[in-house]
């Protein structure tokens, strides 16, 4: 039994002791982005010799103690080309880390087309009429009236006798847009309605 306590103190001590020989020393640095030299939050830093690792802080430092010998660094991070660094280490070490972006985008091109004139958009509720449906109207004194060919479509009514407005859907005259070449017409009659521009 004695001789079992005097062998297990031997252990400790010798355990102990072999744990503060061993040297232990810091390796510190930034890691940033190659081409913009942007902290970059949050990275790994990995020894593959004992799996002892760290990340970067908000600032892109990192700091990590290892014993003294040979250790292998993994530095890595989102989008970016892990590196590794193998070397001997014997002193407190600063090694500053760029990284190359692994994702690199094509290029975007946007094109945009003309903006169309309101006159020639296909706008809801609206109606295309042919020419050739309007010269097949029967004219009074040598022309065809539009806003009479306009009012036999379906869901136009013409006012009261004499009254040459258009009645849309419901809607009152003065709620339809009226164009001549791009230019809105606001009064479309002469002499009270029978007669138009």
């Amino acid at each position: 039994m004695k001789f079992s306590r005097i062998l297990l103190l031997l252990i400790v001590l010798q355990t102990n002791g072999y744990s503060q020989n061993v040297k232990r020393y810091t390796i510190s640095g930034y890691m940033r982005a190659d081409v913009s030299s942007e902290s970059l939050i949050g990275a790994t830093v990995y020894n593959r010799t004992n799996m002892a690792g760290t990340t970067t802080n908000q600032f892109g430092f990192y700091s990590l103690t290892l014993p003294a010998g040979t250790v292998e660094l993994a530095y890595s991070y989102v989008g970016y080309n892990a590196q590794t660094i193998s070397f001997n280490l014997r002193r407190d070490t600063v090694i500053n880390v760029s990284l190359t972006s692994s994702m690199f985008l094509r290029e975007v091109v946007v094109t945009a087309d003309r903006t169309v004139q309101i006159q020639e958009r296909t706008q809801m509720s609206s109606i295309s009429v042919p020419m050739a449906q309007i010269k097949s109207m029967p004219a009074f004194m040598g022309e065809v009236d539009l806003v009479k060919v306009l009012q036999l479509k379906p869901g136009i009514q013409s006012g009261s006798e004499g009254n040459s407005g258009l009645y849309v859907r419901g809607g009152s005259p003065d709620q339809n847009l009226i164009l001549l070449d791009g230019v809105p017409m606001y009064n479309i009659s002469h002499l009270f309605g029978f007669f138009r521009r």
